[in-house]
Formats: C-alpha cells, structure tokens, sequence
C-alpha cells in the first residue's frame, strides 16, 4: 500500500518497493543503502544498492567530545557511500526495521533533504517480484558539507533535565523484559522514571511494514504521548529508539528526538535515577493465566 494510503502527514518518508523500482528506472535514480550483514547483503540486494552495515556502531557516552566524535564517523562512513545533499537516498534492511531507520534518523540529524526508508524492506521487495543481484557497484565519491540539525538527538543532560517535567514524554521502545527490569543490559535494570513503554515492534504490522497512521496514531495518543509535547524516544543503544522516533515524524510530531545513548549510558550510571516499574494487576493475569 502506497504510504500516501496509509494516510501519514509525512508520507514522504516512505516508500513502497513499486515507487521505488520506477525511480531506478528514471534519469537520476536514488542512491539505495543496504544496512542489512555482509552476509546478507552477498545473497542478495536491490539493483544498484551499495552496502552499509551500521550495526554495533554505538555510542555509550553522550558528554559533547564523544558526542561529536561518533557523529562524525558515522557521518564520514555515510560519505563513503555516495550520501549527499543534493541526491535522494532510500535505506533498507530486511523489513521496515531498526537498521535502517536509525540510518533514517543519523540522515535526518545530519540535515540531509531527502531520506526515506524502503517500507517492508528488502522481504517487501522480494514478495513484490522484483529484480535482485548479487553485482555490487562501486560508490560515487562525493563531498558532504555535513551540518546538524540538534533538535533531532538527545543527550544524558538533555533527558535528565527533563524528567517529571510537564510536556515531555520519554518514550521506552524496549521489550517488557527490559522495562521491567527482568532482562538487564546495563549496571542497573529498570527505566528511566516516568517513562512511558511502548515497544518499538507494534510500529509494525505482520508484513514488517508500517501500521497505517490511524492505528499508530491511536496507540501512541491512547498512551499520552501526543503531538503538543516534546518526545524523546530511548531504548538501550539508539536503534529501536530510532525506529519510533521515525513513527512519530511519519504522524507529523514536531518535537521529537533520539536520545542515542540511551539506556546503557543511562543504566550505567548510578547517580542518575532510575525505577523499577510494576506491572499492572491485568497484565499479571493475563501473563500467569488466572482468568480465563
């Protein structure tokens, strides 16, 4: 279904696997970026696309030095494969998931005009019958005046000023296991107090494309987390993060931000606070099986 279907503000941020077979048909066809593995990538890909895999490139320290130094690695290796300004570029994994749209996002913070993301990914692409190869092209040498856009990150300062504030929402994309504080991944186990959870995987529908915004729209506003507020969305390293954080610009929220150190900085340090959730009475039923 076409994103402008699916009834999205910023349907622009998608496309289908048709929309884009016919723009590498045309005279300037988009630059494509595969953010799946190596591996996968050799078995594989979309005609024309070059390779990046972005995955375990990771930042744990927001503090500005850090901050900065990632950001331009990760904006140097971008360059490296054919990104600039002036040129449409598509990202893709395997469905419309976390690798690609944290590439998405990096993209966007950037200041680049014209990122979208490939909706269903590269399974799309398949199920839909179109070409694939297992040729690789040689990337464009460009330069890329790189600028950045900083509403578009959040550092550890930015969110730990903002807890228990009024008009702010800080989004948990993890698992229940995480939130809850059952799977730990860092120092500590628990959440970032206040935080509203909402797992970045009911994004998705069963095809691994984006819901229609009716239905995302619906979860995230039944939740509190509205247009009016600022939203920082956080997982445990960026990614999922990344993938609700382009949910909501696909709804048309203003304010929204990656806060891209996220749980694992966070987590790991002890002298910001922290709290272990409690789920609620009917989850715990439902879970345990006592009401049938």
């Amino acid at each position: 279904m076409s994103s402008t279907l699916k009834g999205y503000v910023n349907s622009e941020l998608l496309v289908t696997p048709g929309e884009l077979e016919e723009q590498l048909r045309g005279s300037v066809p988009p630059l494509v970026i595969d953010l799946r593995s190596a591996e996968k990538f050799a078995q594989g890909h979309v005609l024309g696309a070059v390779h990046l895999d972005l995955f375990g490139v990771s930042l744990i320290d927001t503090n500005p030095a850090p901050l900065e130094a990632f950001l331009w690695m990760v904006g140097h290796l971008l360059t490296t494969r054919g990104v600039s300004q002036d040129r449409s570029t598509v990202v893709y994994d395997e469905q419309s998931g976390i690798r690609a749209a944290r590439a998405f996002w990096f993209l966007e913070l950037f200041g680049h005009s014209c990122s979208r993301l490939l909706d269903g990914g590269f399974g799309a692409w398949v199920s839909q019958g179109f070409v694939t190869t297992i040729q690789t092209v040689t990337p464009d040498k460009v330069e890329w005046d790189i600028a950045r856009v900083s509403d578009r990150v959040a550092t550890c300062s930015d969110v730990a000023s903002r807890v228990g504030r009024d008009g702010v929402v800080l989004l948990d994309t993890r698992s229940d296991a995480e939130y809850y504080g059952t799977n730990v991944r860092a120092k500590r186990g628990g959440a970032i107090p206040g935080a509203v959870h909402i797992e970045w995987t009911r994004n998705l529908d069963g095809s691994g494309a984006f819901k229609a915004a009716s239905e995302l729209r619906s979860m995230y506003e039944e939740n509190s987390v509205t247009p009016d507020k600022e939203v920082i969305s956080y997982c445990q390293g960026g990614y999922r993060a990344a993938h609700s954080y382009l949910a909501l610009r696909l709804l048309g929220y203003p304010r929204v931000r990656n806060y891209v150190g996220s749980w694992k900085e966070w987590g790991d340090r002890e002298d910001l606070p922290g709290e272990r959730p409690r789920r609620k009475l009917t989850e715990i039923v439902v879970i345990t099986g006592l009401v049938t």
